[in-house]
């Protein structure tokens, strides 16, 4: 079960390991490196909004990066079996959001939430938002009537997502962030001063131009490929969807009082 209140950093790896949220996680070896090697072969489902041009045409460059930053097994020819993230990595990056969100509340920033993996991520973005809008931050409301060819782009709880057929979606894609920042430029309303997010709305919203920090799973490389090259400012590894959302809790927790915001 999830620990209760705000743990300190030791218990805080102790219980991502516990729930797999780091440490051996559930995604495979050989799915990390099937998803490596299709980015770095242009395929752009796995560039998650980004334009990543030639730069990481090398699968070992892709995973070379992910063992820096995620901690997965930096060996090559390992290709099936386990892999791992590490929870210290895990929670400095945390610790280098929290940086961000900071100063996002001491400024009264205009930030914006959103996720593509509301399974496992929107209690989190959500309980994001209303730390900040407590902090005084204005949290940007998207326009109405946006839409992709997945979907429609809403705002439940204060957070970006797609929904198709009554239903929010997963997906990958950075279209519903460019929707809402094209719409957004289109009102003459300002963009978001931070974008907290995951998947292809971080993606896309810092090769736009806009501050972005998100999370992503082992096998989702380029969002890390991003940080690296400073496109994206943090993101933090982990299992995205774990078998219970509340095992977030206090992984969030620990988020929003580093940032001074609890």
């Amino acid at each position: 079960m999830p620990i209760p209140g705000t743990p300190s950093r030791a218990e805080l790896v102790d219980h991502l390991v516990r729930t797999r949220i780091a440490g051996d996680v559930a995604t495979p070896r050989e799915n990390n490196l099937n998803h490596y090697r299709k980015l770095a072969n242009g395929d752009r489902h796995y560039w998650l909004g980004l334009e990543l041009g030639d730069r990481w045409r090398d699968e070992q460059d892709v995973l070379a990066v992910m063992a820096e930053r995620v901690g997965v097994n930096d060996d090559p020819e390992y290709r099936y079996g386990q892999d791992t993230i590490d929870p210290e990595l895990t929670v400095a990056a945390l610790e280098r959001m929290a940086g961000r969100l900071r100063k996002a509340a001491e400024g009264r920033q205009r930030v914006l939430l959103a996720t593509g993996h509301p399974g496992g991520l929107l209690g989190v973005h959500h309980s994001t938002a209303a730390a900040l809008r407590a902090a005084g931050c204005e949290i940007v409301v998207i326009p109405d009537g946006l839409q992709t060819e997945e979907g429609y782009v809403m705002q439940f709880a204060d957070v970006a997502v797609l929904e198709h057929g009554a239903t929010l979606w997963h997906t990958h894609s950075g279209e519903p962030m460019r929707a809402i920042l094209t719409a957004l430029e289109r009102e003459g309303r300002p963009l978001p001063d931070l974008v907290v997010a995951d998947h292809g709305w971080a993606g896309y919203a810092g090769r736009h131009g806009v501050d972005s920090v998100g999370y992503a799973d082992s096998n989702d490389p380029a969002l890390f490929l991003a940080e690296a090259e400073g496109t994206v400012q943090v993101t933090v590894p982990l299992d995205d969807h774990v078998v219970s959302p509340r095992y977030y809790d206090p992984m969030t927790a620990y988020l929003l009082a580093e940032a001074g915001l609890s």
